[in-house]
């Protein structure tokens, strides 16, 4: 049995004559930028997230580092944010002159937020929390920081649409939630997409501004903007996907409940939850210190794993002018060389699921 670590096409097929009857009739309206499906699709999922505003943007990237700069941090700004993720969280602050300042993870691969205050400057002015392969933060403590030393507070929710940390949704903590609908996402377009949430009317404002040349009004711009508008198709399907995103989640859920009650094999850690938290699975990620061996075994069986991620952002090329070097974040180094993402996708059949069980249980 072949196995991949993800198969969109199952999320595709089963829905298929509504995301095809929504691409038909978006082509036949005539209108592809910035109309009603997008209209529609933003007010829904604020809804869904709990958030008073949503607009729709062109990635996630760009709702991250539009985020930042709508915030005004720049060039002498620090922002503190987890070491262990995907370094587009990195560039968001280091696209607007920013600096990173990392911290470490704790043992639920989300920020530890014992150690955010040791790293508070004076030239501290926000915390990017990162909710990693669909596991809610704990928030509480985050927020505490935040208002006590006056930072701003945006979070990373391109991998936890719908996670929830105390009954309220991942995005709506802070001044800004920042999703990446990219087509391998829980929440998941045919092409790239993104979207910023917010509570804060005028922010919401600024950023549709933003997202369009900086104009409000065609051929007068009041900013130096972006292009960077989520289009009516993508916005259209999006619809399709969020209307099911409920069951969607929980087909996710069932099967993480199953590799976790089952897959037992000392070599292998599994993962576990902050208390409070809710996590959509995006990845399940497992530990183990012969990681390598593991890899091999299972691509032996042809079941298919990722590495999410094998470099971390500090010790990344692009980000060699910060001068961290190789025992800088020993946490984080530490889990790059030993997770892994074993299969997890809508459409995954128990007997799929039974083959992945038994083989990591028989890894030796």
């Amino acid at each position: 049995m072949k196995i991949m670590p993800n198969r969109l096409d199952r999320g595709f097929s089963k829905y298929q004559k509504e995301f095809e009857d929504k691409a038909l009739d978006v082509l036949r309206s005539g209108w592809y930028v910035l109309g009603s499906e997008v209209s529609s699709f933003e007010e829904e999922f604020a809804e869904y997230t709990g958030a008073k505003y949503c607009v729709g943007l062109a990635s996630g990237l760009d709702a991250l580092w539009i985020a930042f700069r709508l915030l005004g941090i720049g060039k002498g700004d620090e922002v503190i944010v987890q070491g262990n993720t995907y370094i587009a969280s990195v560039m968001g602050i280091t696209i607007n002159g920013a600096t990173p300042v990392f911290v470490e993870p704790d043992e639920h691969f989300g920020i530890d937020v014992n150690k955010i205050e040791e790293l508070i400057t004076d030239k501290t002015k926000a915390v990017l929390v990162v909710h990693l392969y669909g596991m809610a933060s704990r928030m509480d403590k985050v927020v505490e920081i935040c208002h006590k030393h006056k930072l701003k507070l945006v979070e990373d929710c391109a991998q936890s649409h719908g996670a929830c940390f105390k009954g309220q949704m991942t995005g709506t903590f802070g001044d800004i939630g920042c999703f990446s609908f990219y087509p391998s996402k829980n929440l998941g377009a045919f092409g790239d997409g993104g979207a910023i949430v917010t509570n804060d009317e005028n922010l919401a404002r600024e950023c549709r501004i933003f997202r369009n040349y900086g104009s409000e009004k065609r051929y007068y711009n009041k900013v130096v903007g972006a292009n960077s508008r989520l289009d009516e198709i993508q916005a259209g399907l999006l619809r399709i996907r969020l209307k099911h995103i409920k069951d969607l989640t929980n087909e996710r859920v069932c099967i993480a409940e199953r590799y976790t009650r089952q897959i037992k094999n000392e070599l292998v850690k599994l993962p576990s939850l902050v208390d409070g938290a809710t996590c959509v699975w995006h990845q399940y990620v497992v530990r183990c210190e012969d990681r390598d061996r593991l890899v091999e075994y299972l691509n032996a069986k042809e079941i298919g794993t990722i590495i999410h991620y094998p470099i971390p952002p500090h010790l990344a090329e692009a980000y060699k002018y910060l001068g961290h070097g190789e025992g800088f974040l020993p946490i984080t180094e530490r889990l790059a060389k030993t997770v892994l993402s074993i299969p997890m996708f809508n459409g995954m059949t128990s007997e799929e699921q039974s083959y992945v069980i038994d083989a990591i249980n028989s890894f030796k």
